[in-house]
């Protein structure tokens, strides 16, 4: 099977990290922002634009509040899938696969490098729930920052949501609408992974 160019390679984790560091310098705004999915109780989905902020050896990374929507739907399923869409470069990644936190050091470390105002604002912010007006939350902003200081804690619930993904799907744009597809699928993360071309 023919992988050469923006395919090459044997590891899927490698080649989505390629494409992103290919992206920064094209994409005008978030190049790793990703559409996240998840589902309801009723299997309704729910798509959001969030921020990837690290692809592992074996797994994608995004922080959130655990107790929006988002938090919640994950929790109950264990499950997320999430696309990479580069217009500049008309390439998409796919993802699916299977949640876990990461509330360990990895969370606190990425915490602390956020500016001082989006960790007041992680307390603050009830995400995802009703709000009455905006000088409310700026409000509970000024209450949070009397209580924590200059130096807040993570808050225990907010932190990493784990993707460790069991399908991932590499799409480039091809002429006349005959774009390249390759699937990476596997039935856990113990497994080795089965890869296959798709029509477009």
């Amino acid at each position: 099977m023919d992988r050469s160019g923006h395919f090459e390679g044997d590891d899927p984790f490698a080649i989505a990290r390629r494409w992103l560091a290919e992206a920064e310098p094209q994409e005008p705004n978030d190049p790793n922002a990703i559409a996240l999915a998840t589902v309801d109780e009723t299997g309704l989905p729910n798509v959001r634009m969030v921020l990837l902020k690290d692809i592992e050896a074996d797994a994608f990374v995004f922080y959130t509040n655990y107790t929006s929507r988002k938090g919640r739907e994950i929790e109950a399923t264990g499950k997320a899938a999430f696309v990479l869409h580069w217009k500049s470069l008309r390439r998409q990644i796919r993802v699916r696969g299977l949640t876990e936190r990461e509330e360990g050091p990895q969370a606190d470390a990425y915490y602390e490098s956020r500016s001082l105002k989006s960790r007041l604002g992680a307390w603050a912010s009830q995400q995802s729930q009703p709000l009455s007006s905006r000088t409310a939350l700026m409000a509970e902003v000024a209450k949070v920052t009397a209580a924590k200081g200059t130096n807040p804690p993570r808050p225990p619930f907010w932190g990493g949501i784990r993707i460790v993904p069991i399908e991932i799907e590499f799409w480039a744009d091809g002429a006349f609408r005959l774009h390249d597809r390759f699937r990476w699928t596997r039935t856990n993360a113990q497994e080795p992974w089965t890869i296959e071309r798709l029509n477009p």
